[in-house]
């Protein structure tokens, strides 16, 4: 990984708990690297405890890795446009629920706002995609974002074709490269892996 020094990253993570902890550590190795984190969480993904771990757990860890107080409410999120915080906002994982809202311009949780925030300087916003109905009702919300100037996204793939044919997780490994060339305005490909 090249050194990120200098380079400002809003990190926000939504509610498919079960991707934290690869999500987690792709935040580390972008504090290795020098990159300055600004954590953000949607409410849900900031208070609810689920069988993948308690919300106070994964905060405390967030915080004590990015070396700041996580974003997590409507007023704390606003800033970030007119401050011109960030220089890429990495939503990862984005639930079906955030694509929507994306989608369709509803700024109703933190996460959302700091994307319409961030998006108002016509900077990167990069989406690692983690949900069951990606092939399904969320996929007409897939492609009108793949469609939305400076909006990227990390390379995805079915995770369980089998079980769940309509599932897509992002491939957490390539977010560092992802955030590379959404920092160039290109998409990273292939996007669909």
């Amino acid at each position: 990984m090249e050194d990120w020094k200098d380079i400002k990253i809003g990190y926000a993570l939504c509610g498919s708990f079960c991707t934290f902890r690869r999500s987690i550590d792709e935040m580390k190795r972008l504090r290795e690297a020098g990159a300055e984190l600004y954590p953000i969480m949607s409410q849900n993904a900031y208070s609810l405890d689920t069988r993948f771990g308690n919300a106070a757990d994964f905060v405390r860890e967030i915080e004590e890795l990015c070396g700041k107080s996580v974003i997590h409410t409507i007023p704390q999120a606003e800033p970030i446009g007119p401050k011109k915080l960030l220089d890429v906002l990495v939503i990862s994982p984005c639930t079906g629920n955030t694509l929507a809202k994306l989608a369709c311009g509803v700024t109703d949780t933190a996460v959302a706002l700091a994307a319409k925030a961030h998006l108002r300087n016509a900077r990167p916003l990069v989406i690692g995609v983690s949900t069951n109905d990606a092939l399904a009702a969320a996929a007409k919300n897939i492609g009108a974002l793949m469609n939305n100037k400076n909006i990227y996204f990390i390379p995805m793939s079915q995770d369980d074709p089998v079980k769940k044919p309509n599932s897509v997780v992002a491939h957490f490994d390539k977010t560092a490269e992802a955030i590379q060339c959404a920092l160039h305005k290109t998409q990273i490909q292939p996007m669909i892996l």
